[in-house]
Protein backbone atom coordinates (compact mmCIF):
# COMPACT_ATOMS: atom_id res chain seq x y z
CA UNK A 1 0.00 0.00 0.00
CA UNK A 2 2.57 2.58 1.02
CA UNK A 3 4.90 1.58 -1.81
CA UNK A 4 2.41 2.69 -4.46
CA UNK A 5 0.97 5.78 -2.80
CA UNK A 6 4.15 7.18 -1.31
CA UNK A 7 6.25 7.21 -4.45
CA UNK A 8 8.09 10.51 -4.71
CA UNK A 9 6.12 12.24 -7.44
CA UNK A 10 8.21 14.73 -9.43
CA UNK A 11 7.49 18.31 -8.52
CA UNK A 12 6.17 20.71 -11.15
CA UNK A 13 7.89 23.60 -9.37
CA UNK A 14 10.56 25.50 -11.28
CA UNK A 15 12.75 25.68 -8.16
CA UNK A 16 13.32 23.29 -5.27
CA UNK A 17 10.69 23.28 -2.56
CA UNK A 18 11.75 24.49 0.91
CA UNK A 19 13.76 22.11 3.09
CA UNK A 20 11.23 22.38 5.92
CA UNK A 21 8.43 21.27 3.58
CA UNK A 22 10.40 18.30 2.25
CA UNK A 23 11.32 17.35 5.82
CA UNK A 24 7.68 17.54 6.88
CA UNK A 25 6.65 15.38 3.95
CA UNK A 26 9.23 12.76 4.84
CA UNK A 27 8.05 12.72 8.46
CA UNK A 28 4.43 12.44 7.30
CA UNK A 29 5.30 9.46 5.09
CA UNK A 30 6.85 7.76 8.10
CA UNK A 31 3.72 8.47 10.16
CA UNK A 32 1.53 7.00 7.44
CA UNK A 33 3.58 3.81 7.44
CA UNK A 34 3.58 3.59 11.25
CA UNK A 35 0.00 4.50 12.13
CA UNK A 36 -2.46 1.60 12.10
CA UNK A 37 -5.58 1.63 9.99
CA UNK A 38 -8.55 2.70 12.12
CA UNK A 39 -11.18 0.16 13.12
CA UNK A 40 -14.84 0.44 14.03
CA UNK A 41 -13.80 -0.06 17.65
CA UNK A 42 -12.41 3.48 17.50
CA UNK A 43 -15.10 5.88 18.68
CA UNK A 44 -14.25 8.33 15.89
CA UNK A 45 -15.00 5.60 13.32
CA UNK A 46 -18.13 4.25 14.94
CA UNK A 47 -20.70 3.10 12.32
CA UNK A 48 -18.20 3.74 9.47
CA UNK A 49 -17.67 1.44 6.50
CA UNK A 50 -13.91 1.08 6.81
CA UNK A 51 -13.68 -1.36 3.92
CA UNK A 52 -14.40 1.58 1.63
CA UNK A 53 -11.43 3.68 2.78
CA UNK A 54 -8.53 1.27 2.31
CA UNK A 55 -6.23 3.10 -0.16
CA UNK A 56 -4.28 0.03 -1.34
CA UNK A 57 -5.94 -0.10 -4.79
CA UNK A 58 -4.95 3.46 -5.75
CA UNK A 59 -1.78 5.04 -7.14
CA UNK A 60 -0.62 8.66 -7.52
CA UNK A 61 -2.59 10.34 -10.30
CA UNK A 62 -1.01 10.48 -13.74
CA UNK A 63 -1.07 13.64 -15.90
CA UNK A 64 -4.00 13.92 -18.27
CA UNK A 65 -3.51 14.11 -22.04
CA UNK A 66 -3.42 17.62 -23.55
CA UNK A 67 -6.73 17.17 -25.38
CA UNK A 68 -8.46 16.08 -22.17
CA UNK A 69 -6.89 18.97 -20.27
CA UNK A 70 -8.38 21.38 -22.81
CA UNK A 71 -11.79 19.72 -22.48
CA UNK A 72 -11.72 19.94 -18.68
CA UNK A 73 -10.76 23.61 -18.85
CA UNK A 74 -13.76 24.30 -21.09
CA UNK A 75 -16.00 22.51 -18.57
CA UNK A 76 -14.74 24.44 -15.55
CA UNK A 77 -17.78 26.67 -15.41
CA UNK A 78 -18.07 28.64 -12.22
CA UNK A 79 -18.70 32.24 -11.33
CA UNK A 80 -18.98 34.68 -14.22
CA UNK A 81 -16.50 37.19 -12.78
CA UNK A 82 -14.46 35.56 -10.02
CA UNK A 83 -11.74 37.50 -8.23
CA UNK A 84 -9.42 34.63 -9.11
CA UNK A 85 -9.66 31.17 -10.65
CA UNK A 86 -7.47 28.06 -10.69
CA UNK A 87 -7.97 24.68 -12.37
CA UNK A 88 -6.21 21.39 -11.57
CA UNK A 89 -6.55 17.97 -13.21
CA UNK A 90 -5.05 14.93 -11.50
CA UNK A 91 -3.13 17.29 -9.20
CA UNK A 92 -1.52 19.18 -12.11
CA UNK A 93 -2.09 22.88 -12.72
CA UNK A 94 -4.01 23.69 -15.92
CA UNK A 95 -4.86 27.37 -15.49
CA UNK A 96 -4.54 30.19 -12.98
CA UNK A 97 -5.52 33.87 -12.83
CA UNK A 98 -6.03 36.69 -10.31
CA UNK A 99 -7.57 40.12 -10.76
CA UNK A 100 -4.73 42.62 -11.36
CA UNK A 101 -6.46 45.12 -9.06
CA UNK A 102 -6.24 42.65 -6.17
CA UNK A 103 -2.62 41.79 -6.93
CA UNK A 104 -1.86 45.53 -6.71
CA UNK A 105 -3.32 45.53 -3.18
CA UNK A 106 -0.94 42.77 -2.11
CA UNK A 107 -3.36 39.86 -2.40
CA UNK A 108 -1.63 36.54 -3.10
CA UNK A 109 -3.55 33.83 -4.98
CA UNK A 110 -1.08 31.16 -6.00
CA UNK A 111 -0.82 27.44 -6.64
CA UNK A 112 0.62 25.96 -3.46
CA UNK A 113 3.80 24.70 -5.13
CA UNK A 114 4.54 28.18 -6.43
CA UNK A 115 3.68 29.76 -3.07
CA UNK A 116 6.07 27.39 -1.29
CA UNK A 117 8.91 28.70 -3.46
CA UNK A 118 8.11 32.41 -3.28
CA UNK A 119 6.49 32.74 0.18
CA UNK A 120 7.67 29.64 2.00
CA UNK A 121 8.05 31.30 5.42
CA UNK A 122 4.48 32.58 5.29
CA UNK A 123 3.13 29.12 4.54
CA UNK A 124 5.37 27.51 7.13
CA UNK A 125 3.43 29.16 9.93
CA UNK A 126 0.03 27.92 8.76
CA UNK A 127 0.14 24.94 6.41
CA UNK A 128 -1.13 21.77 8.14
CA UNK A 129 -0.20 23.14 11.57
CA UNK A 130 -3.22 21.69 13.43
CA UNK A 131 -3.12 18.27 15.03
CA UNK A 132 -5.85 15.96 13.63
CA UNK A 133 -8.57 15.50 16.24
CA UNK A 134 -11.36 13.53 14.57
CA UNK A 135 -9.78 10.22 13.60
CA UNK A 136 -8.14 10.60 10.18
CA UNK A 137 -4.55 10.90 11.40
CA UNK A 138 -3.29 8.18 9.06
CA UNK A 139 -5.01 9.59 5.98
CA UNK A 140 -3.97 13.16 6.71
CA UNK A 141 -0.38 11.94 7.03
CA UNK A 142 -0.72 10.51 3.53
CA UNK A 143 -2.18 13.82 2.37
CA UNK A 144 0.76 15.77 3.76
CA UNK A 145 3.29 13.33 2.33
CA UNK A 146 1.69 13.57 -1.13
CA UNK A 147 0.65 17.24 -1.21
CA UNK A 148 1.47 18.96 -4.50
CA UNK A 149 -1.75 20.62 -5.75
CA UNK A 150 -3.90 23.33 -4.27
CA UNK A 151 -4.50 27.03 -3.82
CA UNK A 152 -3.03 29.56 -1.42
CA UNK A 153 -4.86 32.80 -0.67
CA UNK A 154 -3.30 35.58 1.40
CA UNK A 155 -5.41 38.66 2.10
CA UNK A 156 -3.48 41.61 3.60
CA UNK A 157 -4.74 43.64 6.53
CA UNK A 158 -7.90 45.60 5.77
CA UNK A 159 -8.36 44.31 2.21
CA UNK A 160 -11.89 43.21 1.27
CA UNK A 161 -12.35 40.89 -1.70
CA UNK A 162 -15.94 41.21 -2.90
CA UNK A 163 -16.12 38.46 -5.56
CA UNK A 164 -15.31 34.86 -4.60
CA UNK A 165 -12.16 33.04 -5.70
CA UNK A 166 -12.65 29.57 -7.13
CA UNK A 167 -10.64 26.40 -7.67
CA UNK A 168 -11.62 23.36 -9.74
CA UNK A 169 -10.09 20.01 -8.87
CA UNK A 170 -10.69 17.36 -11.56
CA UNK A 171 -9.80 13.68 -11.45
CA UNK A 172 -9.73 11.56 -14.62
CA UNK A 173 -8.84 7.96 -15.30
CA UNK A 174 -9.27 5.02 -12.96
CA UNK A 175 -7.51 4.13 -9.71
CA UNK A 176 -6.10 7.66 -9.35
CA UNK A 177 -5.31 9.22 -5.96
CA UNK A 178 -5.38 13.02 -5.61
CA UNK A 179 -4.56 15.23 -2.62
CA UNK A 180 -6.07 18.72 -3.05
CA UNK A 181 -5.33 21.43 -0.49
CA UNK A 182 -6.56 24.96 0.16
CA UNK A 183 -4.85 27.40 2.52
CA UNK A 184 -6.49 30.75 3.30
CA UNK A 185 -4.77 33.35 5.49
CA UNK A 186 -6.92 36.44 6.12
CA UNK A 187 -5.11 39.17 8.03
CA UNK A 188 -6.71 41.60 10.48
CA UNK A 189 -9.90 43.25 9.25
CA UNK A 190 -9.85 41.57 5.83
CA UNK A 191 -12.49 39.43 4.12
CA UNK A 192 -12.75 36.85 1.32
CA UNK A 193 -14.90 34.03 -0.06
CA UNK A 194 -13.34 30.88 -1.53
CA UNK A 195 -15.07 27.97 -3.28
CA UNK A 196 -13.59 24.58 -4.18
CA UNK A 197 -15.28 22.43 -6.83
CA UNK A 198 -14.36 18.72 -6.75
CA UNK A 199 -15.37 16.98 -9.99
CA UNK A 200 -14.77 13.72 -11.86
CA UNK A 201 -14.34 13.05 -15.56
CA UNK A 202 -16.43 9.91 -16.05
CA UNK A 203 -17.62 7.40 -13.47
CA UNK A 204 -14.39 5.59 -12.58
CA UNK A 205 -13.36 4.76 -9.02
CA UNK A 206 -10.76 7.14 -7.60
CA UNK A 207 -9.54 8.41 -4.23
CA UNK A 208 -9.38 11.96 -2.91
CA UNK A 209 -7.78 12.91 0.39
CA UNK A 210 -8.29 16.65 0.60
CA UNK A 211 -7.76 19.26 3.31
CA UNK A 212 -8.11 22.96 3.90
CA UNK A 213 -6.70 25.36 6.49
CA UNK A 214 -8.61 28.58 7.16
CA UNK A 215 -6.72 31.13 9.26
CA UNK A 216 -8.95 34.04 10.27
CA UNK A 217 -7.16 36.88 12.07
CA UNK A 218 -8.65 39.52 14.36
CA UNK A 219 -11.87 41.05 12.94
CA UNK A 220 -11.40 39.22 9.63
CA UNK A 221 -14.11 37.28 7.78
CA UNK A 222 -13.72 34.15 5.63
CA UNK A 223 -16.44 32.21 3.82
CA UNK A 224 -15.37 28.82 2.46
CA UNK A 225 -17.57 26.59 0.26
CA UNK A 226 -16.79 23.02 -0.79
CA UNK A 227 -18.82 21.24 -3.50
CA UNK A 228 -18.03 17.51 -3.44
CA UNK A 229 -19.27 16.10 -6.74
CA UNK A 230 -16.88 13.20 -7.39
CA UNK A 231 -18.02 10.16 -9.38
CA UNK A 232 -20.48 7.82 -7.71
CA UNK A 233 -17.74 5.17 -7.45
CA UNK A 234 -15.14 7.37 -5.79
CA UNK A 235 -13.92 7.49 -2.19
CA UNK A 236 -13.18 10.82 -0.53
CA UNK A 237 -11.91 12.05 2.81
CA UNK A 238 -12.01 15.82 3.28
CA UNK A 239 -10.66 17.63 6.34
CA UNK A 240 -11.40 21.23 7.33
CA UNK A 241 -9.46 23.15 10.01
CA UNK A 242 -10.65 26.65 10.89
CA UNK A 243 -8.89 28.94 13.38
CA UNK A 244 -10.66 32.17 14.29
CA UNK A 245 -9.05 34.98 16.31
CA UNK A 246 -10.80 37.65 18.39
CA UNK A 247 -13.67 39.32 16.56
CA UNK A 248 -13.19 37.15 13.48
CA UNK A 249 -15.93 35.23 11.67
CA UNK A 250 -15.78 32.07 9.57
CA UNK A 251 -18.43 30.24 7.55
CA UNK A 252 -17.76 26.76 6.20
CA UNK A 253 -20.41 25.23 3.91
CA UNK A 254 -20.19 21.77 2.37
CA UNK A 255 -22.50 20.55 -0.40
CA UNK A 256 -22.09 16.76 -0.53
CA UNK A 257 -23.32 15.04 -3.69
CA UNK A 258 -20.90 12.39 -5.02
CA UNK A 259 -18.83 9.41 -4.00
CA UNK A 260 -19.68 5.92 -2.85
CA UNK A 261 -18.11 6.71 0.52
CA UNK A 262 -17.39 10.26 1.64
CA UNK A 263 -16.01 11.26 5.03
CA UNK A 264 -15.74 14.89 6.07
CA UNK A 265 -14.10 16.15 9.24
CA UNK A 266 -14.54 19.77 10.31
CA UNK A 267 -12.96 21.52 13.29
CA UNK A 268 -13.61 25.14 14.27
CA UNK A 269 -11.25 26.57 16.88
CA UNK A 270 -12.49 29.83 18.40
CA UNK A 271 -9.37 31.41 19.84
CA UNK A 272 -10.32 34.96 20.87
CA UNK A 273 -13.18 36.88 22.43
CA UNK A 274 -15.95 37.57 19.93
CA UNK A 275 -14.85 34.87 17.47
CA UNK A 276 -17.70 33.33 15.46
CA UNK A 277 -18.09 30.20 13.35
CA UNK A 278 -20.89 28.80 11.20
CA UNK A 279 -20.58 25.14 10.16
CA UNK A 280 -23.06 24.14 7.46
CA UNK A 281 -23.66 21.08 5.29
CA UNK A 282 -26.31 19.83 2.87
CA UNK A 283 -26.15 16.22 1.68
CA UNK A 284 -28.06 14.16 -0.89
CA UNK A 285 -27.50 10.42 -0.43
CA UNK A 286 -29.00 7.66 -2.57
CA UNK A 287 -28.21 4.18 -3.85
CA UNK A 288 -25.59 2.68 -1.54
CA UNK A 289 -23.85 5.99 -0.80
CA UNK A 290 -22.45 6.63 2.67
CA UNK A 291 -21.67 10.08 4.05
CA UNK A 292 -19.67 10.10 7.28
CA UNK A 293 -19.49 13.55 8.92
CA UNK A 294 -17.51 14.35 12.08
CA UNK A 295 -17.35 17.80 13.67
CA UNK A 296 -15.84 19.66 16.61
CA UNK A 297 -16.73 23.14 17.83
CA UNK A 298 -13.77 24.07 20.05
CA UNK A 299 -14.42 27.12 22.24
CA UNK A 300 -11.10 28.19 23.71
CA UNK A 301 -11.93 31.77 24.73
CA UNK A 302 -14.76 33.61 26.48
CA UNK A 303 -17.60 35.27 24.55
CA UNK A 304 -17.40 33.07 21.46
CA UNK A 305 -20.19 31.83 19.21
CA UNK A 306 -20.66 28.79 16.96
CA UNK A 307 -23.63 27.44 15.04
CA UNK A 308 -23.76 24.08 13.26
CA UNK A 309 -26.57 23.09 10.87
CA UNK A 310 -26.23 19.79 8.96
CA UNK A 311 -29.09 18.51 6.80
CA UNK A 312 -29.24 15.12 5.06
CA UNK A 313 -31.78 13.76 2.54
CA UNK A 314 -31.59 9.97 2.20
CA UNK A 315 -32.99 7.72 -0.53
CA UNK A 316 -32.75 3.98 -1.24
CA UNK A 317 -30.18 2.19 0.99
CA UNK A 318 -28.10 5.29 1.67
CA UNK A 319 -26.50 5.92 5.02
CA UNK A 320 -25.37 9.04 6.87
CA UNK A 321 -23.44 9.55 10.08
CA UNK A 322 -23.14 12.88 11.87
CA UNK A 323 -21.05 12.82 15.03
CA UNK A 324 -20.45 16.25 16.53
CA UNK A 325 -19.07 17.66 19.75
CA UNK A 326 -19.23 21.12 21.29
CA UNK A 327 -16.27 21.50 23.66
CA UNK A 328 -15.99 24.50 25.97
CA UNK A 329 -12.65 25.13 27.73
CA UNK A 330 -12.61 25.86 31.51
CA UNK A 331 -12.10 29.60 31.03
CA UNK A 332 -14.38 30.04 27.99
CA UNK A 333 -17.23 31.67 29.87
CA UNK A 334 -20.30 33.07 28.09
CA UNK A 335 -19.91 30.67 25.20
CA UNK A 336 -22.92 30.58 22.87
CA UNK A 337 -22.98 27.36 20.81
CA UNK A 338 -25.57 25.42 18.83
CA UNK A 339 -25.58 22.10 17.01
CA UNK A 340 -28.53 20.99 14.90
CA UNK A 341 -28.76 17.88 12.69
CA UNK A 342 -31.83 17.17 10.55
CA UNK A 343 -32.37 13.98 8.55
CA UNK A 344 -35.10 13.55 5.92
CA UNK A 345 -35.77 9.85 5.28
CA UNK A 346 -37.16 9.12 1.80
CA UNK A 347 -36.87 5.32 1.86
CA UNK A 348 -37.58 2.67 4.51
CA UNK A 349 -34.13 1.17 3.85
CA UNK A 350 -32.16 4.38 4.47
CA UNK A 351 -30.16 4.78 7.69
CA UNK A 352 -29.35 8.02 9.52
CA UNK A 353 -27.07 8.04 12.57
CA UNK A 354 -26.76 11.20 14.68
CA UNK A 355 -24.41 11.47 17.66
CA UNK A 356 -24.43 15.01 19.10
CA UNK A 357 -22.44 15.76 22.24
CA UNK A 358 -21.44 18.45 24.74
CA UNK A 359 -18.33 18.81 26.89
CA UNK A 360 -18.70 21.95 29.00
CA UNK A 361 -16.01 22.97 31.49
CA UNK A 362 -17.02 26.63 32.00
CA UNK A 363 -19.80 28.59 33.67
CA UNK A 364 -22.37 30.99 32.20
CA UNK A 365 -22.66 29.22 28.87
CA UNK A 366 -25.55 28.67 26.50
CA UNK A 367 -25.06 25.44 24.56
CA UNK A 368 -27.63 23.22 22.92
CA UNK A 369 -27.67 20.29 20.54
CA UNK A 370 -30.34 18.27 18.86
CA UNK A 371 -30.99 15.79 16.09
CA UNK A 372 -34.22 14.83 14.34
CA UNK A 373 -35.04 12.16 11.79
CA UNK A 374 -38.35 12.08 9.95
CA UNK A 375 -40.25 11.59 6.73
CA UNK A 376 -42.11 14.05 4.52
CA UNK A 377 -45.27 15.31 6.21
CA UNK A 378 -48.27 13.66 4.46
CA UNK A 379 -50.34 16.82 4.94
CA UNK A 380 -47.69 18.90 3.18
CA UNK A 381 -47.59 16.40 0.33
CA UNK A 382 -51.40 16.33 0.08
CA UNK A 383 -51.56 20.13 0.03
CA UNK A 384 -49.20 20.30 -2.96
CA UNK A 385 -50.94 17.50 -4.84
CA UNK A 386 -54.32 19.12 -4.28
CA UNK A 387 -52.99 22.11 -6.23
CA UNK A 388 -52.08 20.06 -9.25
CA UNK A 389 -48.44 19.25 -8.44
CA UNK A 390 -47.51 15.67 -9.34
CA UNK A 391 -46.34 13.43 -6.50
CA UNK A 392 -42.77 13.09 -7.80
CA UNK A 393 -42.47 16.85 -8.31
CA UNK A 394 -43.88 17.48 -4.83
CA UNK A 395 -41.33 15.16 -3.23
CA UNK A 396 -38.55 16.90 -5.13
CA UNK A 397 -39.72 20.39 -4.21
CA UNK A 398 -40.10 19.53 -0.54
CA UNK A 399 -36.65 17.93 -0.44
CA UNK A 400 -35.09 20.93 -2.17
CA UNK A 401 -36.75 23.29 0.30
CA UNK A 402 -35.54 21.16 3.20
CA UNK A 403 -31.89 21.35 2.06
CA UNK A 404 -32.06 24.90 0.76
CA UNK A 405 -32.28 26.23 4.32
CA UNK A 406 -28.55 25.49 4.51
CA UNK A 407 -27.70 27.19 1.20
CA UNK A 408 -29.73 30.25 2.15
CA UNK A 409 -27.18 30.97 4.88
CA UNK A 410 -24.62 31.86 2.19
CA UNK A 411 -24.75 35.63 1.59
CA UNK A 412 -23.17 35.72 -1.91
CA UNK A 413 -26.11 35.63 -4.33
CA UNK A 414 -24.43 34.28 -7.48
CA UNK A 415 -22.58 31.55 -5.62
CA UNK A 416 -25.72 30.61 -3.71
CA UNK A 417 -27.63 30.35 -7.01
CA UNK A 418 -24.95 28.05 -8.45
CA UNK A 419 -25.17 25.75 -5.44
CA UNK A 420 -28.95 25.68 -5.76
CA UNK A 421 -28.63 24.71 -9.43
CA UNK A 422 -26.21 21.90 -8.50
CA UNK A 423 -28.66 20.68 -5.85
CA UNK A 424 -31.60 20.75 -8.25
CA UNK A 425 -29.60 18.78 -10.83
CA UNK A 426 -28.75 16.19 -8.21
CA UNK A 427 -32.40 15.78 -7.21
CA UNK A 428 -33.61 15.17 -10.76
CA UNK A 429 -34.88 11.64 -11.20
CA UNK A 430 -36.10 11.35 -7.61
Amino acid sequence: MSDSLLQDAPSTAAHPLPDWFRKNQKAAAARFDTLPMPTRRDESWRFSNLKAVDPQDFAPARPVAPELAAALLSRSHGLKSPAGSTVFANDRLLAHQLSPALAAQGVLWLPIEEALQSHGELLKGHLLKNTPLLGSDKFLALHQASLRAGSFLYVPKGVHIEAPLQTFHWVAGSGQAVFPHTLVVAEEGSSATVVDWFKSEGEARNLSIAANDLVVAKDAKVHYVSVQDWSRQSVSLHSNNTNVAAGGAALHLGLHLGGVYSRSESVSRLEGAGARSEMLAATVADGAQEFDQRTLQEHGSPDTYSDLLYKNALYDRAKTIVSGLIRVAPHAHRTDAYQKVRNLILSPDAEANSLPGLEILADQVRCSHGATTGEIDPDELFYMQSRGIRSTDAYRLITFGFLNEVLDRLPHEELRSQLQDALKARLRGH
